[in-house]
């Protein structure tokens, strides 16, 4: 199951933290550790990135990006599969992918592991849609 830390910080605060193992996602001003994914999971996860980019990746439509941090309208949450236009990845100037992306991923895919909570898992996707994701995955 999650783990729960109910120390209240700020997203800047939550944001300076060192990563955690399994990771951390800030939501509603908590920080929520994810549980680590498994085989199937993890196999789902690598194919789903592995088909989006096979179509996307050479005509510099989009990327799928696995496990990737994603902090925008106050949440820091890390998708299982985070798809971004390739127009609005944000390159470095040496046209390298930045470490931290601050914006919402324009297709954002989940799968739920056996230990989360689906409303947690869809609510990460809703909070994506608001803040202007064009569709949402779950699969369960």
């Amino acid at each position: 199951m999650s783990g729960i830390i109910t120390q209240t910080l700020t997203l800047e605060e939550f944001l300076k933290l060192p990563e955690t193992k399994p990771v951390s996602e800030y939501i509603n001003g908590k920080i929520i550790q994810k549980p680590m994914p498994k085989g199937r999971h993890s196999r789902l996860q690598g194919k789903l990135c592995a088909v989006v980019n096979e179509v996307t990746e050479n005509q510099k439509i989009a990327y799928g990006f696995p496990e990737l941090r994603c902090s925008f309208g106050e949440r820091s949450i890390i998708p299982d599969v985070a798809v971004f236009l390739w127009k609005r990845i944000p390159f470095t100037v040496d046209d390298e992918v930045p470490d931290n992306f601050e914006l919402t991923p324009d297709w954002t895919i989940e799968i739920l592991s056996p230990e989360q909570k689906p409303n947690k898992v869809i609510g990460n996707i809703l909070h994506c849609l608001k803040y202007g994701s064009h569709l949402g995955w779950f699969y369960d």
